[in-house]
């Protein structure tokens, strides 16, 4: 592999790629094939990223949302998706609202799938997106399986996991690694390191210097990246995405992030970390440096900034009214989701239970 990234850093060292620092300077050494017109409308989608994710928060605490795992401060990790080809697939966590809008998903279902209700997962087939994952690790097994049928079946595809630093404590994930370098899946392991476990830091959960040397010890290469750098996640994205599909994965990044929110709508940050430690990542803000850059180039005023905050105030509110506008789901929906063919026993369920509806059994 001709690597421009991976090689050029050691992960045992923490040595970092980091293409845009937080005061908006590139270095152009390092610019992959990024040009400004597509970074500045990559920033403006991370705008609406931002205030549709806050705008989930709130309706949360309105009562109007389930549980919600917010990811403000990671827009620049989720916006890797944005370069995945159509034939790759993305496999998601419960954070990855970002990463699932900038692949196409409408917001609306996005809001919906908040609300508990399993439609807003339901995406077209030709759609290569894994419903989310809510337990903690398990993913990462999922794109280890879909990422060797591709290989099996010759497709020039490859599958991304994407997960947190803390599910990188867990077996799955280390069986995932392990089977995807002994079979060289053409999978990429996308760990947004935000620096906490729920409460528990990373610190506390790794004595090695970085979660991406831990590649090496399956048989391929990692990278440590400044997950808040967005010209550093396109470039190591692009390449491990490009070679994966030549043959030559799988691939780990570990991107080095924050999260300046709670883990979910359920916790409570503050007895774990104090408000100093938050605002001190503050100027590392992956929006801030990214309007900088643009701003230094030009491209960018306050003028716009107030359009595209408002512009995402609005696509989030067109969002969430069409999210609430959707009728119930059924009882049966139940059956409609999971299976492609479901076995006999749970076609006589589907039986009994749109029976029991059909005489006034109401919602069981």
């Amino acid at each position: 592999m001709n690597s421009r990234y991976f090689g050029r850093f050691d992960p045992s060292r923490a040595e970092k790629l980091q293409i845009l620092d937080h005061e908006g300077r590139l270095n152009e050494e390092l610019r992959p094939d990024l040009p400004d017109d597509r970074v500045r409308k990559l920033y403006e989608r991370m705008v609406v990223m931002r205030v549709a994710d806050q705008t989930a928060l709130t309706l949360q605490r309105e009562g109007r949302l389930g549980t919600y795992a917010p990811f403000y401060g990671q827009e620049a990790c989720q916006a890797s998706s944005a370069f995945l080809g159509p034939q790759d697939w993305l496999v998601p966590s419960y954070r990855e609202t970002g990463a699932l809008f900038m692949r196409g998903v409408p917001l609306s279902l996005l809001y919906r799938y908040w609300m508990g209700d399993e439609r807003g997962m339901s995406l077209p087939d030709s759609t290569r997106i894994l419903p989310v994952e809510i337990v903690v690790g398990a993913q990462p097994l999922h794109a280890v399986g879909l990422s060797w049928s591709l290989k099996l079946k010759g497709e020039k595809a490859a599958a991304v996991a994407y997960f947190g630093d803390g599910a990188s404590s867990q077996g799955d994930v280390h069986e995932a690694m392990n089977f995807a370098g002994v079979f060289k899946t053409p999978t990429v392991f996308v760990c947004e390191n935000n620096q906490f476990a729920i409460s528990l830091p990373r610190k506390q959960q790794t004595a090695a210097e970085s979660i991406a040397q831990r590649a090496a010890g399956y048989g391929f290469a990692g990278l440590l990246i400044d997950g808040n750098d967005l010209f550093a996640v396109a470039g190591a994205m692009v390449e491990a995405l490009e070679a994966c599909r030549g043959g030559g994965g799988p691939f780990l990044i570990e991107m080095l992030t924050y999260r300046y929110g709670p883990h979910t709508s359920s916790d409570d940050p503050t007895k774990y970390r104090t408000a100093e430690e938050v605002e001190s990542q503050k100027p590392f803000d992956p929006l801030l440096r990214l309007r900088r850059y643009l701003e230094s180039k030009g491209l960018w005023t306050d003028a716009d900034e107030a359009a595209a905050l408002e512009a995402g105030r609005l696509e989030a509110e067109r969002a969430i009214t069409a999210a609430e506008a959707m009728a119930p789901p059924s009882p049966m929906d139940i059956f409609s989701h999971t299976r492609k063919s479901a076995p006999a026993y749970v076609e006589r369920q589907k039986a009994e239970l749109a029976d029991h509806l059909q005489r006034g059994g109401g919602h069981a």
